[in-house]
């Protein structure tokens, strides 16, 4: 993954492997946080954090491929079923036990329907991981900070919240940024969709009378905050996009809940 270049603190499974340790988790950077420039600005900062807690973690570099939910999504269940498996097949040759990662689509895939392939892990979104290290008092925050006293408005990731039904945890961790949090009309179990999901991502645009993304940056609007926390790759884009497209990104800006963590730490 195109990621480690920039970033040489981060342990590859391989080289441990081949000393004979075993991290304590793995972390599954993902497509969108390898590939994408937004989201890698994610990977680092979520990095950052594991690196000043003293997590220990490895990536699988090279040999992390996507998870075939784009494929499934679209119906390739051929491709699917040939992703996953060479995937299961590298996981359990490391024997990995804990995987945390910032997708919740690799979440959702990782979790739910590796296990019915024989790719049985605990696996953890970085929401519910930064929970708990908040938890065990391992995360310390400056006092004050560029959103003390902001209005912040966190936007509920479809398969996060509805498919997994986590909701408290991306909120608890706002909590500690001494902000103000205001929900959006449409939230928790009535969020509205980034406009993404179903792998709308990546296809083209099809006919409607407003795009999704339009649709949910009025919610973002109306709510009038500071700041939108997302914990999703792709939900940063599309409401990124809307924003823009809105002509209000110097006025609302759209954090990972990673980034805005670290810059208090």
């Amino acid at each position: 993954m195109t990621i480690r270049k920039k970033m040489n603190v981060v342990p590859i499974m391989a080289d441990l492997f081949a000393e004979g340790k075993q991290p304590e988790v793995l972390f599954w950077v993902g497509c969108a946080g390898s590939f994408d420039q937004r989201a890698q600005m994610v990977t680092k900062a979520f990095v950052k954090i594991l690196n000043k807690v003293g997590v220990n973690f490895a990536i699988l570099g090279p040999e992390e491929t996507c998870t075939g939910d784009p494929a499934r999504r679209t119906g390739n269940e051929f491709l699917f079923q040939m992703q996953a498996a060479m995937n299961i097949e590298v996981l359990n040759m490391y024997e990995v036990k804990k995987i945390v990662t910032t997708c919740p689509h690799c979440f959702n895939t990782l979790k739910n329907e590796y296990p019915e392939l024989g790719g049985n892990y605990e696996v953890i979104h970085h929401t519910t991981f930064l929970q708990d290290l908040i938890n065990q008092g391992k995360i310390k925050l400056k006092d004050g900070g560029e959103f003390k006293g902001k209005r912040i408005s966190y936007h509920d990731s479809c398969y996060l919240g509805r498919a997994n039904e986590i909701y408290e945890a991306p909120r608890k961790v706002l909590e500690l940024l001494d902000g103000e949090l205001v929900e959006m009309k449409r939230c928790r179990t009535k969020g509205l969709c980034c406009g993404a999901g179903g792998a709308q991502m990546f296809k083209e645009e099809e006919h409607g009378k407003m795009n999704v993304n339009t649709e949910r940056t009025k919610d973002v609007i109306e709510a009038k905050p500071d700041y939108v926390a997302v914990a999703c790759p792709f939900c940063s884009t599309m409401l990124g996009d809307g924003v823009k497209e809105k002509e209000k990104q110097e006025e609302i800006k759209v954090l990972d809940i990673a980034e805005m963590l670290e810059k208090l730490m």
